[in-house]
């Protein structure tokens, strides 16, 4: 169901334009309105999911799949030595838009885009890996 004030449900409907790139009956792909970069494309869900916590499973696997198809169409047609693939959710990491979507971004090396580290990382010892582990696998719980 369209959520009010989304812009990505306004494109969907077809009341905000946007070049459509692939669609099909789960989701759309078109570039990204507000990024002045033409080789960054957003894939999105036709159905209004705020978060990735939030999809169904097969949602999901239908998301992924036109991520993939849409990866390699940008490889067959773009000149590209990278292709950076990204989704953000909720305000800590930045998420503009309420509507789940994906990120994919034509990269060349050194273009001083989306820089993860600002200086190297420390790397924690085989203890800190193992916690961290053992703490995300107890949210499996309940997971089918």
């Amino acid at each position: 169901m369209p959520e009010q004030d989304c812009v990505f449900c306004a494109i969907i409907a077809g009341q905000v334009a946007a070049s459509r790139v692939h669609e099909d009956d789960a989701t759309v792909v078109f570039p990204d309105l507000r990024q002045p970069m033409t080789a960054h494309l957003l894939v999105v869900p036709k159905q209004h999911v705020e978060m990735i916590y939030d999809l169904a499973p097969e949602q999901a696997a239908r998301l992924m799949q036109t991520v993939v198809l849409t990866a390699r169409a940008m490889r067959r047609t773009l000149r590209l030595e990278g292709l950076s693939i990204w989704q953000s959710n909720g305000s800590g990491a930045h998420q503009e838009v309420p509507h789940v979507h994906v990120h994919l971004l034509v990269r060349q090396p050194d273009d001083g885009l989306l820089r993860v580290y600002s200086t190297p990382p420390s790397y924690p010892d085989d203890a800190a890996l193992e916690r961290l582990a053992a703490t995300v696998r107890a949210g499996f719980a309940g997971e089918s």
